[in-house]
């Protein structure tokens, strides 16, 4: 199993990578949008729906999205520096400000109801509702990450590594000092400790990218430091707030799983599992993140 998770992972990299460092962020647009199409048949899958239909989701995702980036977002990352009157990312990060907004409220509200339903209220909800609301947020999600690629590798990568951080961390303290379960019947392993252990590790991954930003020269700034130049205490409330929105993104697919008798999304990645069980936590962060900062007006 762990050779198994070990050759996956480097596979990942060695395409995920490369695309990301790419000069042109489409690279990296196009990479993550077959992942997204994945995620988007491993959820037809887990709500019932027929195997046909769940293919077609996924096509329909890769379609949808990418017809979203063409229409909208391309003509960002291909314009060239010397064309006058090219939209600019801040320019297309204000157009979208609305979706953010909505989204990441959205995701605070109903992630909230569904931890309260927990896994007998999931098949209660009807199943275009599930589909609809799965798909609608991967799609939200693939344009937030799409947006920060644009702003700069910098700041997505901030974004990125708060969520992996904060699982990390959420590990390594629920597994040390976890005494009190944090949703039994969802996802047993984790611990309130654990929480609020992710939580402090990425608030030490904050004000240690923010020194870093100020130690050499990134293509962008990262998140931490865009928070900053509203206040230091605003940043340590969006950390926590997208740190603690990452446990939930991932108890939501725990709750969704468990629902449907699956262990795994899929075994479409070789001991790590499924696409969506790989990006769970990143579903409510990638907009909120965004969200945040329109809120905060920076």
């Amino acid at each position: 199993m762990l050779r198994q998770r070990v050759f996956t992972a480097m596979a990942l990299l060695a395409v995920l990578l490369p695309a990301l460092f790419h000069p042109r962020p489409v690279a990296f647009v196009m990479v993550t949008l077959v992942l997204i199409a994945a995620a988007a048949w491993e959820w037809g899958r887990l709500n019932g729906v027929a195997a046909h239909l769940a293919l077609g989701m996924g096509l329909a995702s890769l379609l949808g999205c990418g017809l979203l980036w063409w229409a909208d977002l391309l003509v960002v990352s291909l314009a060239s520096p010397l064309q006058a009157g090219s939209a600019s990312p801040q320019d297309m990060a204000r157009a979208w400000a609305s979706l953010w907004l909505v989204s990441g409220a959205t995701w605070v509200l109903v992630g909230a109801w569904l931890l309260r339903r927990g896994v007998a209220g999931w098949p209660g909800v009807p199943r275009w509702a599930r589909v609809a609301l799965g798909l609608a947020a991967l799609g939200v999600a693939w344009l937030a990450m799409a947006q920060a690629r644009l702003v700069g590798i910098n700041f997505l990568l901030s974004l990125l590594v708060l969520v992996w951080v904060a699982d990390i961390g959420a590990y390594a303290f629920g597994k040390s000092m976890g005494r009190h379960k944090l949703a039994p019947t969802i996802s047993p392993g984790k611990s309130w400790e654990g929480v609020v252990g992710g939580m402090l590790c990425a608030v030490v991954l904050a004000f240690a990218w923010r020194w870093l930003d100020t130690q050499w020269v990134p293509d962008s700034e990262s998140l931490y430091t865009r928070l900053s130049t509203h206040s230091t205490m605003a940043m340590l409330l969006a950390v926590v707030l997208l740190a603690g929105m990452s446990v939930v993104g991932d108890l939501a697919e725990s709750l969704v799983k468990r629902s449907a008798g699956s262990k795994d999304s899929s075994r479409l990645l070789p001991g790590h599992g499924g696409v969506l069980d790989r990006i769970d936590a990143l579903l409510p962060t990638l907009p909120l993140s965004l969200a945040l900062l329109v809120l905060l007006g920076v």
